[in-house]
């Protein structure tokens, strides 16, 4: 179904092409919440309030970029929201118990054998505290770029900012995630030998 079409029964109130948004959209809009949550009822909560905004903001969507980039642009800035708002009330006592690791090792690796998972949620804890420790500028467009898999000018359109200016956020937010995960290699090497 093309946007337009979309956009246009939307605006008019058909339910069907609200559920049609839903059917095309809340699998990729959970995900996304997700990876900024990691958590995936928090995310499945999250994406609720990002259609509900959806829904009573459809009439005021201009259609200057996609649909879709609208739709991923709210579930990003309701994702950046709640974490702030977490961190203002330090409801997060511990990364740990936040990320839930064995269900985020599990899910990134494919799939781990038991003895694998001690290994595994320790470069999760290190690999969140490096994303936690990025700019929230950095840690967006390097996560919609190498997780999400959008493209720079998706991210750009996202972010409301330039190509140019996401290719660098990317870039530099690779520089300092290398920087501080070549520990976790360096401490793996030691206790390997």
């Amino acid at each position: 179904m093309e946007d337009a079409d979309l956009l246009r029964r939307l605006k008019a109130g058909d339910q069907s092409a609200f559920s049609e948004l839903l059917r095309l959209h809340s699998g990729r809009v959970i995900n996304t919440c997700y990876r900024f949550l990691l958590n995936r009822q928090d995310a499945e909560d999250l994406s609720q309030e990002v259609f509900l905004e959806v829904y009573q903001s459809i009439h005021s969507f201009k259609g200057n970029s996609k649909l879709s980039t609208w739709i991923y642009r709210i579930a990003v800035t309701k994702s950046l929201d709640e974490l702030k708002k977490r961190k203002r009330k330090k409801r997060i006592s511990s990364v740990g118990k936040m990320l839930q690791l064995d269900q985020v090792a599990d899910w990134i690796s494919g799939g781990t054998m038991p003895d694998k998972v001690m290994l595994e949620n320790e470069r999760m804890e290190e690999i969140s505290r490096a994303l936690n420790s990025l700019p929230d500028n950095q840690r967006v467009a390097f996560t919609l770029s190498k997780i999400d898999g959008y493209s720079n000018e998706e991210i750009a359109e996202i972010m409301k900012t330039t190509k140019v200016a996401v290719e660098s956020l990317v870039s530099r937010a690779r520089k300092k995630l290398n920087n501080r995960l070549s520990n976790i290699k360096d401490h793996e090497r030691g206790r390997i030998k």
